[in-house]
């Protein structure tokens, strides 16, 4: 069994809205409270980075799953959108939507796109940040594909 373990420092100066930063390999940010959520908003926060974490764990997985499949593309990107729940002051991770865009090659064929179409779907369960979350962060999908 292999295992890989990742690393990151933060370092938070003082109370609910001050500023602190994170390190780690490949990331050096500043961190916060966001502005939605009466905080400074500068930087980056916990819900864009569960969300980033979601997000980039989909597209690389995705990526790889119709490499594997030798379903060419022209193109793949994504929007994804996070929904918070604040009730009697408790907030809560609801959902994560996925908007996959696949551009396939100009004569992909009928069974390429039902190919994508199940990848899509597939790369979702998946993902490892996306199994981390099953059961707590609901995961919608919402693809389009499209031919260039």
């Amino acid at each position: 069994m292999a295992e890989h373990h990742f690393h990151l420092k933060a370092h938070w100066p003082g109370l609910r809205n001050d500023i602190g930063n994170i390190e780690a390999d490949q990331l050096k940010t500043k961190i916060s409270i966001p502005k939605e959520m009466d905080g400074p908003g500068i930087g980056t926060n916990p819900d864009e980075m569960l969300l980033g974490a979601a997000a980039t764990c989909y597209i690389i997985t995705l990526a790889a799953m119709m490499e594997r499949s030798q379903i060419e593309k022209d193109g793949l990107t994504m929007e994804s959108e996070a929904i918070v729940d604040v009730t009697n002051g408790v907030f809560t991770y609801k959902k994560i939507i996925h908007r996959p865009e696949i551009v396939l090659k100009q004569n992909a064929s009928d069974r390429d796109r039902q190919v994508a179409q199940k990848l899509a779907e597939k790369a979702e369960k998946s993902c490892m940040i996306s199994r981390a979350i099953q059961g707590n962060v609901e995961i919608q999908l919402e693809v389009t594909i499209k031919t260039s």
